[in-house]
């Protein structure tokens, strides 16, 4: 598969997802007018590329300064796909980053490391100094 990439905006993150290499990131802050409007495509690349991944090693790096509740719902479809193909048979590591500071955005990381078991999570503090 191509590569799939949309450049950050101010209201939504870049997405760069380099299939041939087995790694997606999400970058930025998300609170586009219609969230479903933007991630229902980035979505659908994701769900097309694990269709056809086989038993693939895939990285995913998140690092979102801030995102909005209809953007959280969006990413909880995408993490939902990810951890379907963890269970069927994909190692997909989730690298979840966050400012050190901001505990909702590491609290929203440690729920998604409870509700999705399959994935293998880790967490990356980013320190500002």
């Amino acid at each position: 598969m191509e590569p799939y990439y949309i450049s950050a905006s101010p209201t939504s993150p870049e997405i760069d997802f380099r299939f041939d290499q087995h790694t997606l990131s999400i970058k930025g802050e998300s609170y586009p007018e219609n969230a479903a409007q933007f991630y229902g495509p980035v979505i659908e690349q994701v769900r097309a590329y694990l269709a056809a991944c086989g038993q693939a090693d895939i990285t995913v790096n998140v690092s979102l300064a801030y995102f909005n509740s209809s953007s959280t719902k969006m990413l909880f479809t995408l993490f939902e796909a990810l951890n379907q193909a963890a269970m069927d048979g994909c190692t997909v590591r989730l690298n979840w980053y966050y400012d050190e500071d901001d505990d909702t955005i590491l609290e929203f990381g440690q729920e998604l490391q409870d509700d999705f078991g399959a994935l293998e999570f880790s967490n990356h503090p980013v320190v500002h100094g």
